[in-house]
């Protein structure tokens, strides 16, 4: 599986991959989240630009997963990781973050953060096989804080969510990703 930045012409695709990443919330009572729309080709486009949204792609050159980040409080904050279910339990959304990991090092950025929710087995769970820990309220600098209230404005707390952080040299082996397919919100 290959990363590299995302294409102009990739972003509709992202839509389509967290479409699909995102049925598995009906599964688990939260349809609300299923049903959420992606970001829009707009909001897409801007993480593009930036240089801020990676993808994994196929043999085909065609995103299979991908990975748009923010910068927040010194740090890049994922703002959104999506695997399509048919490429799922491969390691991909470990590649993309660890891809995502070398980068913010090379630029001089110590660590990843993420908003997640904390009993989905596919989110902080499985963030945590990847070397995240959770940060305590004490701990959310500014930016957090702002990102966190967003989210409480759209409903997002109605079940329990925590932010989470990875410094540059938290790695783990690899593992199963535990049958899910990953979709953070």
């Amino acid at each position: 599986m290959t990363v590299r930045t995302a294409h102009a012409d990739d972003l509709p695709i992202l839509q389509d991959i967290e479409r699909a990443a995102g049925r598995c919330f009906r599964d688990i009572g939260m349809p609300e989240i299923a049903d959420d729309e992606p970001l829009s080709l707009d909001e897409l486009a801007r993480y593009q630009r930036a240089g801020l949204a990676w993808v994994a792609v196929n043999e085909a050159n065609s995103p299979v997963a991908y990975l748009i980040a923010d910068r927040v409080g010194g740090n890049f904050h994922i703002q959104q990781v999506s695997v399509h279910p048919d490429s799922a339990r491969r390691g991909i959304g470990r590649s993309l973050m660890d891809h995502v990991a070398d980068r913010a090092a090379a630029d001089g950025i110590s660590a990843l953060t993420l908003t997640t929710f904390a009993d989905v087995p596919w989110n902080a769970p499985y963030y945590a096989r990847c070397g995240f820990r959770p940060l305590d309220e004490n701990e959310l600098g500014h930016g957090l804080r702002e990102i966190r209230a967003r989210e409480a404005a759209h409903g997002l707390d109605r079940w329990p969510r925590l932010c989470m952080i990875r410094h540059g040299a938290e790695r783990e082996a690899p593992v199963e990703d535990g049958g899910w397919t990953m979709k953070s919100e």
